[in-house]
């Protein structure tokens, strides 16, 4: 082993480091260099740069250039599926769990370690291309994808390749009416099943860049050795995701800006949320989106050099990190530079709003795909497609169209089927015989703003829908006012319990004797004699100021129907 690391070494010279690192802690030996050719992010600044800015000339060049090109999306979503146990052993996964705990020879890449499949990884991935309208593959296998990277202890990533579970599908989505709404339609090229490699983290003042990396396993003493090039930097490698089970899901080339791709992502993040087969929480990396965009000019079938996008936390950075990618692409497009766009990765900086070089893309020849040895194929039958195809849940897609049919807005559809558990809320209290609109307009308003007030979901509040339907049928029919039925939405909201025990207990029951309200709007009247003058006097608007003050003094138990008719009647009565 001694000569291999000095072989490699002599022949890739570099410095030793004084902050070099020696720790008995973890799984993996690591010799790290960084050679100087490395092209890095920082280095990136020395270098002439097109700079995109929103002010000036340059922006009116800008936006004059961008009529005369089209941009070309396509997007590949890593899904991390919610399974028990990782891909290929039996190690849990759990996010946050300390580094290097959830680990074993087969995630860690031990000699001798054999893959076993899991085959919920299959059902999920089966799932998934249903619902996203593809032709399964009844037969297909893994492969082995070859590339040299520390936070891959194999060496190899195992995935599909050449026969993927399924193509050849589609994605409906509706575009809110803030981005114009609209419906859109866009391919997916194929969905194949792979697992996730390690995570590595940085050390503080490090940078994004490609590095020349020797890979050692030792079996008794577990040792780190970091050593940097030209930095006082470090990485750790947390081997926790290893192996954990992905979906891959490649889009056609089909949206034109960073708004519809942003909503792709959305729409399958709430696809797999659907299905039950993946949180797809973004910030905790549970569904990944590596973008890739390309102009040329508008009429041109060949497309312009793809450039990816990585770094992308939220779908707002995904749809401004298009926006800028595009603005700087056409930019070099129109100043003649189109050869500085170069097939690359490059990196979203949050903080700075643009994008930077990461490292030229690899091409797949790179990867010398070759079948997985060690497991084999993946042969469906038509009975066990049909039985999951018969166990999916409604989609979003089909949930919306049934709202639409329901007769509710556009608006009200996105609020109602975005969220899986708002929709099945939704549903359950129409069953109990509430009015769609009604039910619709107490969850987007009250429910909504007050579940955001408290950082609650809607399976945390302790209404029912049946409380729900309760309580809209009370007020329907007159038992209680619409204010009385605020308050009781609140209490039911915060603490539980039933509608008609609460109107019991605080006495709420609505009061429709013509005779009692008339008393206390002559009340009301006679102890402000100058509003009632000024209202005779043409000041009518001091109507709603009458009829508050007797439901302040019925506390707010009159019926605000029959109020308004025996006010009216007074106030307009011959003095």
């Amino acid at each position: 082993m001694a000569s291999t690391i000095f072989r490699s070494l002599h022949s890739h010279p570099f410095l030793f480091h004084p902050t070099a690192l020696i720790r008995r802690k973890d799984v993996i030996l690591y010799c790290t260099m960084r050679s100087a050719q490395t092209q890095t992010a920082t280095q990136e600044k020395v270098k002439p740069q097109v700079k995109v800015s929103p002010h000036g000339t340059q922006s009116k060049a800008l936006e004059k250039a961008s009529k005369d090109y089209e941009a070309v999306i396509g997007i590949e979503t890593h899904v991390q599926l919610n399974t028990l146990t990782k891909a290929f052993c039996s190690c849990p996964y759990n996010y946050g769990s300390p580094p290097n705990t959830s680990v074993c020879p087969i995630c860690m890449g031990l000699p001798g370690a054999l893959p076993v499949l899991n085959l919920k990884v299959i059902e999920s991935a089966v799932k998934v291309g249903l619902a996203l309208n593809c032709k399964l593959s009844l037969n297909s296998k893994f492969d082995r994808k070859q590339y040299f990277y520390p936070d891959l202890p194999k060496g190899y990533q195992i995935s599909q390749f050449d026969v993927p579970i399924a193509t050849s599908g589609y994605i409906d989505l509706d575009l809110p009416l803030e981005f114009g709404g609209g419906h859109r339609k866009f391919g997916i090229t194929r969905v194949h099943m792979e697992e996730d490699a390690g995570k590595l983290l940085h050390s503080e003042g490090g940078s994004y860049s490609q590095e020349s990396t020797f890979l050692f396993v030792l079996t008794i003493n577990i040792v780190l050795l970091l050593i940097s090039y030209k930095r006082v930097n470090y990485i750790l490698v947390d081997l926790n995701r290893a192996g954990v089970p992905l979906l891959e899901i490649v889009s056609e080339p089909d949206m034109r800006n960073g708004i519809e791709a942003a909503e792709y992502a959305a729409e399958l993040q709430r696809l797999v949320r659907y299905l039950g087969v993946s949180n797809g929480n973004m910030q905790e990396g549970s569904l990944r989106c590596d973008v890739n965009v390309s102009v040329r000019p508008i009429g041109q079938l060949q497309f312009g050099t793809k450039v990816e996008i990585k770094n992308l936390n939220s779908f707002s950075s995904v749809s401004r990190a298009i926006d800028y990618e595009i603005s700087r692409q056409v930019l070099l497009h129109s100043q003649g530079q189109d050869k500085e766009i170069v097939q690359e990765t490059r990196l979203w900086e949050e903080g700075a709003q643009k994008t930077v070089t990461m490292r030229k893309k690899e091409g797949l020849a790179d990867y010398r795909y070759f079948p997985e040895p060690d497991l084999p194929g993946v042969f469906l039958t038509t009975d066990y497609v049909d039985g999951i195809r018969n166990s999916l849940p409604e989609l979003p897609e089909t949930k919306r169209r049934r709202y639409e049919k329901m007769g509710l807005s556009v608006q009200d559809v996105l609020f109602l089927a975005n969220d899986m558990n708002v929709a099945e809320f939704f549903d359950t209290t129409i069953t109990k015989g509430a009015d769609v609109k009604l039910a619709t307009n107490w969850i987007m308003g009250d429910i909504a703003a007050y579940m955001k007030n408290e950082k609650l979901t809607i399976n945390e509040i302790k209404l029912t829908p049946q409380e729900l339907a309760e309580l809209i049928a009370s007020i329907k029919d007159g038992t209680i006012s619409g204010k009385i039925g605020k308050e009781i939405l609140f209490e039911l909201l915060a603490k539980g319990g039933t509608v008609k025990g609460l109107i019991e207990a605080k006495d709420l029951v609505q009061i429709v004797d013509p005779a009692e309200i008339e008393k206390w709007v002559e009340k009301v009247l006679s102890e402000n004699p100058k509003q009632l003058e000024q209202y005779r006097g043409g000041k009518t608007k001091l109507q709603g100021y009458f009829a508050g003050q007797v439901m302040k003094l019925s506390k707010g138990k009159a019926n605000p129907g029959l109020l308004n008719k025996i006010l009216l009647e007074k106030l307009n009565a011959k003095s």
